[in-house]
């Protein structure tokens, strides 16, 4: 459609549209089954807002390294807990709030999960009211830490009819001539700038593109009379 204009490269309408069916299935399952198991014991709150922007990722951009099981295991349950520790230690809530935030970004890229809904996980730590705060560290199992697993296991399962891999698993790249990844790694330190794609896809994207550019420079070649 020409009134689409996808923001992701990549993005196609079709894609958006399972992508917001994704988010209906994943986010519907994760709250019935999360209710079904935590208010029969009384726990609550039983769904977090984290998760809705944890389904925007792994329904709309299941590729991104940020999307990946243990990113959204990992980065929310670990950021939870950050943030219950900010709210114990420091009795000043904007600062509490500011510290569990930085604080859940470094944890989170120490440990190999960087997740943006973790920083949201952490906040809800924070200023997520009494019920959050008289639930301790309890807050990073149940519900955010049960949320995120359900979460997963849904876009695992969605993602087997999707015609997305997920967990994903990069393309092999074998063609020769081209940049390797090396190259790669060398023009994203060039650029310092950091990139929501793993490096195997963006070496693949670049060699696909060096050879379709080789096609093209070809083609005119190719039709000029013997």
């Amino acid at each position: 459609m020409a009134i689409f204009h996808a923001i992701l490269a990549g993005g196609t309408l079709r894609d958006r549209l399972v992508a917001s069916a994704g988010g209906v299935i994943g986010i519907g399952l994760t709250g019935a089954l999360a209710l079904a198991l935590l208010h029969p014991v009384g726990l609550s709150p039983w769904l977090v807002a984290p998760m809705g922007a944890a389904a925007v990722l792994v329904f709309a951009v299941p590729a991104s390294p940020l999307a990946q099981p243990w990113p959204v295991i990992g980065g929310n349950t670990i950021s939870a807990f950050v943030g219950v520790t900010a709210a114990k230690l420091i009795p000043d809530v904007a600062l509490a709030a500011g510290v569990a935030v930085g604080g859940a970004i470094l944890i989170m890229s120490l440990c190999r999960c960087l997740h943006p809904p973790g920083g949201a996980a952490a906040l809800t730590a924070v200023v997520g009211g009494p019920v959050v705060l008289s639930t301790g560290y309890w807050f990073a199992v149940v519900p955010v830490g049960l949320n995120a697993v359900l979460l997963t296991l849904a876009a695992v399962a969605f993602h087997r009819f999707s015609g997305h891999s997920y967990p994903h698993r990069p393309p092999p790249v074998v063609q020769h001539g081209a940049p390797d990844r090396e190259d790669v790694d060398r023009a994203l330190e060039d650029l310092s700038e950091t990139y929501d794609i793993d490096r195997e896809d963006l070496t693949f994207l670049v060699q696909r593109a060096v050879h379709h550019a080789a096609v093209r420079r070809a083609a005119p070649q190719q039709r000029r009379p013997r």
